[in-house]
C-alpha cells in the first residue's frame, strides 16, 4: 500500500461478537422484486473486531484439517494518539461465529517498521504465517510465525528488500503432493520491468527460498493470486497494465509450476480485460482496482482442476459502460480460457457499479463471489452482495448478504483515494464466510456474516453427466471433524457407501440407496470416531471405489 506509515500503538481490548442464528426465524429469506432479480438475506452483520482503529484490505484462510479455525489479517491504521500502520490479527476457532484479537502483530522489530498489506496462511502443523510490508528504511517483504494461533509473533524474516504492493499466499495441502507442507508466497516487483516473483518456505516460514522471477512482462504487472492443486502444481494470475497513469489493467497473465516453483509455463496475455483501475467520481473518488481474483475447483471428480478468474471490467463484449464483474474459466488447467461471463445480474448498462470482488470455491463445487453493489442504494453508496454458481459459473443467483448500506469514502493521508483494496470470503463445510469493510460505526471497520450454505441454494447433485464411476478426492484430507467428496454416477445405480478402520472393521454405512446420473456430494462425520486412518469405499453393483482418509484431532 503506497505512502503508508505507521508507529506505536496500545493493542485494542479483544473482544469478541457473535451471529445469534435466533434470527433467522426472524429474518427469513426475503425475495424482492423480479425485477431487481436478487434476493435479500435476512441475516445480521457482525464486526468481526470493533475498536478505535481503521481496519481495511481483509485477508483470510482456514485450517487445512480444523475447519472451524479461521485466521484474519486486514490493515489496521491508527491515527491517534500515534499514527502506524499494522497487521490486525483476527482468529476464530468456532466456524466465524465469535472471533478474538488485536489490531496490532506483535512480532519484531518494533511497530514502527511494520507496513501492513498482509497475506496469510496455515502450515499443515498448523502454524500462522503471516507475511508483510515494511517501513522505510526496511522496505520489503518480511514474515513472521506463530505457534500458538496468533496470540505471539516470531520475530520478522526478510524475504526480499524491493518494495511490493501486497505478497498472495498459498499452502500445499494434499499429502500426495511431493512439496506438502510448503507456503509459496507470489507479488509484483516494484522495479523494472514489474514482474511477477516468488518465493517459498518448507519449514512454516522460519526460511524462505531466494526471490525468483516467474515472468519477464513487457507491460507493467499489478496484483496477484495464487492456488496449489491437489498434486503441487503452482498455478498464478496477476493483471498486465497500461504504461501511464491510472495503468489501467489490459489482460490478465497466467502461470503454471509443476515443480514447486523451479520451473514455470508462463502465458503472458491469458485473456483481454479491459479494467476499472483509477477512482470512482460517484463514490466520492475512491480508488478501485481490477486485479483478478482465482480461485479452483478442487472437488468436483475431475482429473484436471477447472481454474476461476474474476475480474471487474466495463466497456467490452460482456462488461456494460458501468463497471460488471466478469468471470473466466478454464477447464484445461490453463492452457485455454472461455469467453467472459458476467456475474451481476442487474440489466446492462444501467449505471449501477459493482468492484471489488472476490471468490471461493465450496465443497459443494458452488462458487461463490461477493462484491460491492450499489444496486440496492444510492449512487454514492454500497452495500455487498453475493452471486453463486452451481454449475462452473455459466448461471448466478445473488443475494444481497449486507444488512445495511455504506457511503465509501477516502481515508485521508493513505494516497489518493484510497480505502482499501480488496476484500475476502472463505468457506468451511456447510458456511460461507465473506469479509469487507464498511464505515458504518464511522470508521473502516472488518464486517462479516457467517451463511449457511442452506439458505443460498445447495444442490445434491451437478447437472454434468459423468462418463463413468469414479470417486472424488477427501476434502479436507486430513480432517477434524468433517470431510467431503464426490461421486460421480454415469446412470441409475444402487449405490452404498462405507467407512472401515484402518483392521477393515466396518465403523459405519455413510449412504445406501438409489442414485441417479450425476456428480453427487457426500459428507463423512467424524466426530464421535478415534484419530486415525480410514477407508471409504463405494459400492455399485460389481464397480467398488475405495479411498484413504485421516482424521486427526
Amino acid at each position: 500500500m503506497p505512502n503508508k506509515q505507521n508507529n506505536k500503538f496500545l493493542n485494542a481490548l479483544i473482544r469478541k461478537t457473535s451471529l445469534s442464528f435466533a434470527f433467522y426465524g426472524i429474518f427469513c429469506l426475503m425475495t424482492v422484486t423480479s425485477a431487481q432479480n436478487y434476493t435479500r438475506l435476512g441475516i445480521p452483520n457482525s464486526s468481526v473486531f470493533p475498536s478505535s482503529v481503521t481496519q481495511t484490505e481483509v485477508v483470510a484462510t482456514t485450517h487445512p484439517y480444523f475447519s472451524d479455525l479461521i485466521f484474519l489479517s486486514a490493515n489496521a491504521i491508527s491515527f491517534a494518539p500515534q499514527f502506524f500502520v499494522s497487521e490486525g490479527i483476527y482468529v476464530s476457532t468456532d466456524g466465524g461465529t465469535t472471533f478474538s484479537g488485536t489490531d496490532t502483530c506483535s512480532g519484531g522489530p518494533s511497530i514502527a517498521f511494520h507496513g501492513g498489506d498482509p497475506g496469510v496462511a496455515i502450515d499443515k502443523d498448523g502454524n500462522f504465517v503471516i507475511t508483510r510490508n515494511g517501513k522505510i528504511p526496511l522496505y520489503g517483504l518480511y514474515s513472521h510465525r506463530s505457534t500458538d494461533k496468533g496470540r505471539t509473533w516470531s520475530n520478522a524474516k526478510a524475504i526480499t528488500n524491493v518494495e511490493l504492493e501486497r505478497a498472495w499466499l498459498a499452502s500445499d495441502q494434499r499429502l500426495i503432493s511431493p512439496y506438502y507442507g510448503r507456503i509459496y508466497a507470489v507479488w509484483v516487483r516494484y522495479s523494472p520491468p514489474y514482474p511477477l516473483v516468488f518465493s517459498y518456505t518448507d519449514d512454516g516460514g522460519l526460511n524462505w527460498s531466494a526471490v525468483t522471477q516467474i515472468n519477464s512482462p513487457t507491460d507493467r504487472n499489478y496484483g496477484g493470486g495464487i492456488v496449489v492443486d491437489f498434486i503441487g502444481n503452482i498455478y498464478t494470475v496477476w493483471a498486465a497494465v497500461t504504461s501511464t497513469s491510472p495503468f489501467t489493467e489490459k489482460y490478465t497473465g497466467f502461470a503454471k509450476s509443476t515443480n514447486g516453483g523451479n520451473t514455470w509455463n508462463v502465458t503472458e496475455n491469458a485473456f483481454v480485460t479491459n479494467g476499472i483501475q483509477g477512482v470512482l467520481p460517484t463514490k466520492q473518488n475512491i480508488r478501485v482496482n481490477s486485479n483478478p481474483q482465482l480461485a479452483m475447483d478442487y472437488i468436483d471428480g475431475m482429473s484436471t482442476p477447472w481454474l476461476y478468474v474474476i475480474t471487474t471490467q466495463k466497456n467490452t463484449s460482456v462488461a456494460g459502460s458501468d463497471p460488471d464483474i466478469i468471470f473466466n474459466r478454464s477447464t484445461d488447467a490453463g492452457v485455454t480460457w472461455s469467453e467472459g461471463i458476467r456475474v451481476n445480474q442487474d440489466p446492462l448498462n444501467n449505471g449501477k457499479i459493482q468492484f471489488f470482488p472476490a471468490m471461493t470455491v465450496d465443497i459443494y463445487g458452488g462458487i461463490n463471489v461477493i462484491y460491492y453493489d450499489d444496486r440496492a442504494t444510492t449512487s454514492d453508496s454500497a452495500g455487498v452482495f453475493l452471486a453463486r454458481s452451481l454449475d462452473h459459473g455459466n448461471t448466478w443467483t445473488e443475494y444481497e448478504i449486507s444488512d445495511r448500506n455504506f457511503k465509501p469514502t477516502p481515508i485521508g493521508g493513505l494516497g489518493q483515494g484510497y480505502q482499501g483494496d480488496n476484500i475476502s470470503i472463505v468457506s468451511d463445510n456447510n458456511f460461507l464466510h465473506p469479509f469487507w469493510m464498511d464505515n458504518r460505526s464511522g470508521i473502516y471497520q472488518i464486517q462479516t456474516v457467517k451463511i449457511p450454505l442452506s439458505t443460498v441454494g445447495v444442490s445434491d447433485k451437478s447437472p454434468i453427466a459423468p462418463a463413468d464411476y469414479k470417486m472424488g478426492n477427501a476434502t479436507p484430507n486430513p480432517f477434524n471433524p468433517q470431510t467431503s467428496f464426490t461421486l460421480d454416477i454415469p446412470a441409475l445405480s444402487d449405490v452404498q457407501i462405507s467407512l472401515f478402520d484402518s483392521r477393515g472393521t466396518l465403523v459405519n454405512t455413510i449412504f445406501k440407496g438409489t442414485k441417479d446420473s450425476g456428480v453427487h456430494h457426500f459428507t463423512i462425520n467424524g466426530s464421535n470416531l478415534s484419530s486415525g486412518v480410514y477407508f471409504v469405499t463405494a459400492q455399485m453393483g460389481t464397480k467398488r471405489l475405495t479411498q484413504k482418509i485421516i482424521l486427526l484431532k
